[in-house]
Parts: C-alpha cells; sequence; structure tokens
C-alpha cells in the first residue's frame, strides 16, 4: 500500500495539532526505503514517532537509529532483530496460522493474490474498498522482503506496537512474540491488517501515547 492509505489517521493526527509525513516507499530494497524515510526525517523539526505498519515495521527498525526520532510505533507490523529480515519471520509459520497470500514472483517483484486480498488484508472493510486496495498494489520488490536489519532502532528507542487481532497476513501471537522481544508497549484492537483504515481511531491513539 503507498502512503495515501493512511489519510485518516494524518487528518486526525493533523486536527489535533500533530505535525505529520507520510514516506512514500520505493519498495525496491529494504536500504532504499530507509534512506527514503531518512530523507524525510532530516526535515522534521522537532522529536518524532516514526510509524511503521506490515513491512514498514523493518523500515522503522533500520531507519529509526536517526537522531530526531523519539519513539517507535509499530502497527500490526514486522519487528526483526539485527541480521532478520520479513523473509526469515515469515519462513516458519506455527502449525495452522493463516499463510500471506503472495503470488509467485514476477520480474523480482511480489503481489497477493486479488482473489484472496479481501480475506487475507481488508476482512473488515467493504468489498469494494478491499477491491481497490488490492487493484492498486504497489509492486513489492523481493530484495525489500530480503533487506536484513543491520541495527534496529527498538534495541536504543522506546517502542509501542498496536496487535491486530484479527490479522491474517501477521498471525497476532507473531505479532505480540516480536512486540515483547522489543519491550514495547502493547495493546489490541480488534482489526485486519488494514487497521490504518478499519481502526484509524485506534491507531492515532498509539502513535499519541508514544508522542507523550
Amino acid at each position: 500500500m503507498d502512503g495515501s492509505r493512511w489519510a485518516q489517521v494524518h487528518d486526525l493526527l493533523v486536527r489535533d495539532g500533530y505535525s505529520v509525513s507520510v514516506v512514500q516507499n520505493p519498495t525496491l530494497s529494504l536500504e532504499g526505503d530507509a534512506a527514503a524515510t531518512r530523507m524525510i526525517l532530516d526535515q522534521q523539526d522537532g522529536p518524532t514517532v516514526l510509524v511503521g505498519h506490515s513491512y514498514g515495521g523493518a523500515v522503522i527498525s533500520e531507519a529509526g537509529t536517526h537522531d530526531n526520532v523519539a519513539a517507535l510505533a509499530y502497527i500490526a507490523a514486522f519487528a526483526p532483530d539485527k541480521g532478520e529480515s520479513v523473509n526469515t519471520l515469515i519462513a516458519d509459520p506455527p502449525p495452522g496460522a493463516p499463510v500471506p497470500p503472495i503470488l509467485p514472483p514476477q520480474n523480482g517483484f511480489l503481489f497477493l493474490d486479488k482473489e484472496k486480498f479481501h480475506e487475507s488484508f481488508s476482512g473488515d472493510l467493504t468489498p469494494e474498498r478491499a477491491r481497490f486496495l488490492a487493484d492498486s498494489q504497489v509492486p513489492w520488490g523481493v530484495d525489500a522482503l530480503a533487506g536484513a536489519v543491520s541495527q534496529p532502532a527498538w534495541r536504543v528507542k522506546p517502542s509501542w506496537y498496536l496487535v491486530a487481532t484479527e490479522d491474517r497476513m501477521i498471525p497476532p501471537p507473531a505479532q505480540h512474540a516480536m512486540a515483547e522481544r522489543a519491550g514495547a508497549t502493547v495493546t489490541e484492537v480488534a482489526a485486519s491488517h488494514s487497521l490504518f483504515e478499519s481502526q484509524a481511531a485506534a491507531v492515532v491513539e498509539v502513535i499519541k501515547t508514544a508522542a507523550a
């Protein structure tokens, strides 16, 4: 998903006086996405809460050591340790866990199966909205999936984690395990992987708590 999917969260935060910037990840490689994030962080004029969803958790783990970052907020996100990638974190799903419907690579890029997108990614959105999200997927580079974190920011910055209890992309037990390992302050919300839309207010509350 591109940054426009965060419009609801953005608008709620801006309404309450926060300065908000949205990073558009090229999604070619973790290194490139971390560089894009640092470029936006360079533009901030005060302490910043760096927020990441899903794969974006790997990005903020890599880029979050930036001096302007005061806190990290993981929103149903991967939180890799040093040397880990999204690939390594999804390599051995527990028995019975839902498996993300990632299609075989096409010219070095990945997509989710459109026919399974609603159930797996956006079960609490309308079928029409889920169809739009499926049809507007950003190609995900296999190098981004394989990118290993060098120095995880959560080891040196305070972190918060919002677990989506109805997530069928990252199993909730895996979310809890990563949050516990990171020493994050954890809250839960009954939501799908698309909680940045279906539960925008809950996402905003986590960001505000981290900011406070």
